[in-house]
């Protein structure tokens, strides 16, 4: 049981690890195994997720999942395809920090659709504890542990125990995060004067039929699909993504949702890319089709989600804003209604979170690489800068 000693050595093994610095994969890896000592486990998987739309951006498993076949797409369909109470995009949206399925069910673990129809056939668990790493505003991701035959479900001072190590878990990822965009790999450009992104350019566009099989997909498209492999020997299907969109288009086509789905995901190369997906009107026999586009993000759909992982205040936040637009902190200090001296307070703090001395440097942190050596050059046939 999560109680005693051991939990708050484990509770503070989390944090500390989370404060760390460490690349995503070395953190997500080390704390995973810090819980299974206050929590233990049979079986892990960790995600992260787009904070502004609760989707899979990529999938970690652990423990007995790694030698189990693998079915990480068919998991994408059902957890974002159908929905129940302790779905991760139920769990973000209502605020739930962590629960456990034999306790929100009663102890009737069959009543829940995931359980009975996956994970109970297919990998033997017989219970399921869920946490989403928020850190008070956003959501970072989500950690599934399991537990098989002859394993007792997890109790209730295990599921406190986990919801009080959600914001040492998104904070962990934050940082992870942040990492990957300083140390994200670049190419050199022909003239070697300036970096040059990778990959191809212009939107890869993908065709998943009622089959659940990607039955077309455009040239180019499989450098897209080859960016999302991740090099973890912990990772999941790198078409997890994929996946967990094509069950999101398809609630949205039954009306269960408002807006198609999509998310921001960071490649191999180190590129951003979004991912849409959208079902597409019904003829004959081609009723449950979907198209996914994988297109490289635009700076607009990224500054959010890098300005969110400096783990910023709504005023510094506002600040930042306005220092991309250029304006000085005069302007600044009119348009939100504060004095200089305040703004100039909420620059040092920004500069503190994103680890930049300058507004230069800071522009520069926000606007990586991807961006940067390509400002000023011509656009390319997609409406972006080209190669």
């Amino acid at each position: 049981m999560a109680r005693g000693l051991t939990a708050e050595r484990v509770r503070q093994d989390v944090d500390v690890v989370s404060r760390a610095g460490l690349d995503l994969e070395t953190f997500l890896e080390e704390a995973v195994e810090s819980v299974g000592r206050a929590v233990p486990w049979v079986s892990a998987c960790l995600a992260t997720h787009d904070p502004g739309t609760h989707l899979l951006t990529s999938a970690r498993k652990y423990g007995d999942l790694r030698s189990m076949n693998s079915r990480d797409h068919e998991f994408g369909l059902i957890e974002y395809g159908t929905v129940e109470p302790t779905a991760f995009t139920e769990l973000a949206t209502t605020r739930t920090a962590a629960a456990g399925v034999h306790q929100v069910t009663g102890g009737e673990v069959e009543r829940s659709g995931r359980m009975s129809s996956f994970m109970v056939p297919h990998f033997g668990f017989t219970d399921e504890a869920r946490l989403v790493f928020r850190d008070g505003r956003e959501v970072w991701g989500g950690m599934a542990l399991f537990r098989g035959d002859g394993d007792r479900p997890f109790d209730a001072a295990e599921i406190e125990f986990l919801a009080g190590v959600s914001a040492a878990f998104a904070r962990g990822v934050r940082t992870g995060l942040l990492t990957r965009l300083v140390d994200a790999p670049v190419a050199a450009s022909p003239s070697g004067t300036a970096p040059a992104p990778v990959g191809p350019t212009g939107p890869a566009v993908l065709i998943v039929g009622a089959d659940d099989a990607i039955s077309q997909m455009s040239v180019g498209a499989e450098q897209r699909i080859a960016d999302l492999i991740a090099t973890s020997p912990a990772a999941g299907d790198p078409l997890s993504p994929v996946a967990g969109l094509v069950g999101a288009a398809r609630r949205y086509a039954r009306g269960e949702t408002l807006t198609p789905p999509r998310c921001r995901v960071r490649g191999a190369s180190g590129m951003w890319l979004v991912l849409h997906a959208s079902p597409l009107t019904s003829f004959g026999d081609r009723a449950g089709d979907v198209v996914v586009t994988i297109e490289e993000a635009r700076p607009p759909e990224i500054v959010a989600l890098v300005v969110a992982a400096f783990g910023l205040t709504q005023r510094e936040r506002d600040v930042t804003q306005l220092v991309l637009q250029g304006v000085d902190t005069k302007e600044i200090a009119a348009t939100l209604h504060v004095s200089t001296y305040t703004v100039q307070d909420h620059l040092k703090s920004v500069f503190d979170k994103a680890d930049v001395r300058s507004r230069r440097e800071l522009i520069a942190r926000i606007y990586f690489d991807q961006y940067v050596p390509r400002m000023g050059s011509e656009l390319g046939p997609a409406g972006w800068f080209g190669s």
